[in-house]
């Protein structure tokens, strides 16, 4: 296999005095969708918010297309095709659908390009085109993840960074959503790399998943290996027994290939 679209290397992020990253390695192929599993507080989002640049690293490189980015502006990484699409969604509240499809399109120039991409958001997300002239602030939490993801697409990426798109939904709307991702990265080419609490329908996603435990990757391999690890399913797809819950403390790290 040639060079990884995205890489990390032994990265360090800190919150003030306190490591949220503490030498975390993976890799993302061009193609695939990668899910970083994790507990609430495990370094999850601070992962992506260093590779899109709202955080800088301490340590570490983050090598876009071979191409180190960490330390960039943020818009200088999102005019590269890196995308992220935030936690809580982040909508512009008081603007409407169609103007938020349009501020996603901030970098571009191409008039009927964007017009062309706008429909195409409307195609996957047909709930928001009966919206269209709608303040996003009075959508329903699962259009504004519609949203949000739309607005993303309007930037025409690369890679999309996902943080945890399932956060607040019904296990009915998680669904379509996630059909909607597949679909996304089947027929757009959209390469992904989601953060998920929701082990069980992440790893049904992904192709790779990374397993995160206080800013370390503890376990990764193959989505359908880590679905059938007996550590996954003891704390990540609801098999613990009562008492059980909270930390883990792995021994060693665990890789499949």
């Amino acid at each position: 296999m040639g060079q990884a679209l995205l890489e990390i290397r032994n990265l360090e992020s800190f919150y003030g005095p306190i490591m949220a990253i503490r030498g975390v390695s993976l890799k993302v192929e061009t193609g695939q969708i990668v899910t970083v599993l994790g507990a609430n507080g495990a370094g999850k989002s601070t992962l992506l918010k260093t590779i899109s640049g709202i955080m800088e690293p301490e340590k570490g490189q983050v090598l876009f297309k071979g191409s180190e980015i960490q330390g960039q502006e943020p818009h200088k990484i999102v005019q590269q095709g890196i995308v992220h699409v935030p936690e809580g969604r982040e909508v512009f509240p008081l603007l409407t659908v169609d103007e938020n499809l349009t501020l996603g399109a901030y970098t571009r120039h191409d008039r009927a390009g964007i017009q062309r991409d706008r429909e195409m958001v409307f195609e996957y997300f047909p709930m928001l085109a009966a919206r269209r002239g709608q303040e996003a602030g009075t959508l329903s939490g699962g259009q504004q993840q519609m949203l949000a993801i739309g607005r993303g697409l309007m930037l025409r990426p690369v890679i999309m960074l996902l943080d945890e798109p399932s956060l607040g939904l019904s296990p009915l709307l998680v669904q379509e959503i996630f059909a909607i991702l597949r679909r996304l990265n089947a027929d757009e080419q959209v390469t992904m790399m989601l953060v998920e609490q929701n082990a069980r329908i992440a790893l049904e996603l992904a192709d790779v998943g990374y397993v995160m435990e206080i800013g370390r990757i503890v376990m990764d391999g193959s989505a359908d290996r880590l679905m059938e690890s007996e550590d996954i399913k003891a704390f990540y797809l609801g098999q613990q027994q009562a008492g059980q819950r909270g930390e883990r403390r792995w021994k060693r790290k665990k890789t499949w290939r």
